[in-house]
């Protein structure tokens, strides 16, 4: 009960910011209807499909879930720099309570933002069936993974801090890096193999999966998503409590 309190406190504290509803829910559908603009003026004997309904539309509902990792890390950082969090710390409290506080509602924010997303994505082209569900879903999930590393950082680094490494820092990573901007098949190489090690490809190519509804080629992206997000929560919670111990000490 404590941890949904604090949880209904935290989302009305995201709310609150109309930058973030912005980047969170807006700036998705920007990028949709710029780049389905630029898709319509490439000619069809170019063969270019990257920016195909398709594929733009799972790509864009995960590269609106990385600025969750700017939200969790900032509100944590402001809370955790101010008078608020110590309060909180003398109460029963635990840290698993905190960062559940700290994560429910950015996975509300995630679904809402997959669904606007691709809902809108239906206006351009996008077939919205019952793959559309499990494509929110996991985008749900795969946010996972920007929610912990935000905790991460907004553990150890004041808010400024937080917005340069988690804000322009990460979405740019994350950006380039899981093929929503650039071909990364065209571009192969060095390149390419880079993008397999990081969970950003694999992100996007797991909600795209979800969203075709060819599930066999699901688990392999899942996993190395799943391997990444445990291990930044891991060390999101140990951070945490760390913190927490310490200032009740």
């Amino acid at each position: 009960m404590r941890m949904l309190l604090f949880a209904k406190r935290n989302i009305k504290e995201i709310l609150r910011d109309p930058v973030n509803l912005f980047f969170s829910l807006g700036f998705p559908l920007v990028l949709l209807a710029l780049l389905s603009i630029i898709n319509s003026a490439i000619p069809p004997e170019a063969k270019n499909t990257m920016f195909q309904i398709k594929n733009l539309a799972p790509g864009l509902a995960m590269f609106g879930s990385v600025f969750m990792a700017l939200f969790a890390g900032m509100l944590l950082s402001k809370d955790r720099t101010s008078s608020f969090l110590m309060r909180l710390f003398t109460s029963p409290m635990t840290a698993t309570d905190f960062i559940l506080g700290y994560t429910l509602p950015m996975i509300v924010m995630t679904i809402a933002q997959a669904t606007i997303t691709l809902l809108v994505a239906g206006a351009f082209g996008l077939d919205i069936n019952i793959n559309t569900i499990f494509a929110i879903i996991m985008t749900a999930l795969t946010s996972l993974l920007f929610v912990g590393t935000g905790l991460f950082f907004g553990s150890i680094l004041n808010d400024k801090a937080v917005g340069g490494v988690c804000g322009a820092l990460l979405t740019n990573i994350a950006g380039w890096l899981s093929g929503v901007f650039i071909p990364i098949d065209l571009i192969g190489g060095a390149f390419k193999s880079i993008t397999n090690i990081l969970p950003f490809y694999h992100s996007v190519e797991a909600i795209r999966i979800s969203l075709s509804g060819n599930f066999s080629r699901l688990f392999s992206h899942l996993l190395v998503v799943i391997v990444y997000t445990v291990v930044i929560f891991t060390l999101a919670i140990i951070v945490f409590n760390r913190k927490m111990n310490g200032e009740k000490a």
